[in-house]
């Protein structure tokens, strides 16, 4: 019979590296709670937000949390370092936002020659000193929308840092939105968590946070949210941020907003409270992901003379080949399906064509089977 195996060298294989790019759009509509108040409860409680006993960040999805559909888009979350100057032991959750700092740094900035965890810094450059982030909001985007990184240079936040919520409506407030401008080619890879970008405050040179590529995390300043000039799409010259905060619901006991500036809802709030008007304030979230696409390809070769015969045992009636009316006839065969075996014979992979493909001695084929990883 003819040949049924042949080897696969080294010539025949080849690897690839492609990357895959997918837009995610965050609206505010979805972060700030799509789906309403649980029924029999005061705002903000949203059904797509799922809040935990230990108080120490905040989970938004995209249905009602409780859903088999829902599909978890983010984590919230605030803190601040122990040197910074609004660190005090008498503040709200003092020692759960001190520790979610610490624990955001190690892991994203890592340690220095002492053992000491790095302070997150402005522009990156932490050997060189500089303006350090003490206080910061943390979002979290999670690993389904984020893939193996997020896409460098494509990343848009946006919050309007000026209106607050009364009773459930987002008043006026002024746009502010942060950009990885550049990103592509002008990142940081002192990073123990991967690459990093800077945030910059769009159409200035203000840097205002890092996004961590791999890890899939932003790092916003809070003084986003205090008295910083308006961006350029707004014209407004400036504003406090975070007004509504302190209660709950972000109101007074006479239903007017309670009013406090960034600093006074760092230190006086619980990381839920500062999160949901983290969230009410999230005009739109959008970025690129990547997944990385690794192939192996199998250039699966048969020459003029090679699978011109079957094995299978109906290819012969009566000690004849079946397909050739007489002996004068060139064989023919028809190729359905390609094995790839390993050294001790164990089928590893299989590929099926889309038609049968007649083979004979008067051609050659070559099938390319490639395996995704």
């Amino acid at each position: 019979m003819g040949t049924s195996f042949k080897n696969i060298t080294a010539d025949d294989v080849t690897t690839t590296r492609t990357l895959l790019h997918e837009n995610i759009p965050i609206t505010g509509t979805l972060v700030s709670g799509t789906y309403g108040a649980v029924a029999g409860t005061a705002f903000p409680n949203e059904l797509n937000i799922k809040n935990y006993s230990h108080g120490m960040f905040q989970s938004v999805y995209d249905y009602p949390f409780m859903s088999s559909s829902a599909n978890h888009i983010m984590d919230i979350t605030i803190g601040y370092s122990s040197g910074s100057t609004i660190a005090a032991a008498t503040n709200t959750q003092h020692e759960k936002k001190r520790n979610i700092y610490n624990q955001m740094a190690q892991v994203l900035m890592g340690n220095d020659v002492t053992g000491s965890v790095q302070l997150f810094d402005q522009d990156g450059d932490i050997t060189g000193g500089g303006t350090k982030l003490t206080s910061c909001v943390f979002l979290n985007f999670s690993r389904l929308l984020t893939k193996d990184e997020i896409k460098k240079g494509q990343t848009s936040i946006s919050f309007l840092t000026g209106g607050h919520y009364v009773t459930g409506a987002l008043s006026a407030g002024n746009l502010f939105t942060m950009v990885d401008a550049s990103a592509s080619t002008d990142y940081r890879i002192n990073s123990p968590a991967g690459e990093y970008g800077i945030l910059y405050q769009q159409y200035t040179t203000t840097p205002v946070g890092l996004l961590y590529y791999q890890a899939g995390i932003a790092v916003v300043t809070s003084s986003v949210f205090l008295n910083m000039s308006a961006s350029l799409e707004s014209g407004v010259a400036a504003y406090n941020l975070l007004q509504a905060i302190g209660t709950a619901a972000g109101l007074n006991a006479d239903n007017t907003p309670l009013i406090l500036s960034v600093t006074g809802a760092f230190t006086g709030s619980t990381i839920r409270q500062v999160a949901d008007q983290i969230r009410h304030r999230t005009h739109n979230i959008s970025f690129n992901n990547t997944t990385e696409l690794n192939s192996t390809i199998y250039f699966c070769r048969a020459n003029h003379n090679e699978f011109n015969y079957s094995s299978n045992p109906t290819y012969l009636t009566a000690s004849k080949v079946f397909v050739k009316e007489n002996n004068l006839d060139v064989p023919v065969s028809y190729a359905t399906t390609v094995g790839l075996y390993s050294a001790d014979s164990e089928l590893l992979a299989v590929a099926k064509l889309s038609e049968p493909l007649k083979k004979t001695p008067n051609n050659e084929m070559t099938l390319k089977v490639r395996l995704d990883y």
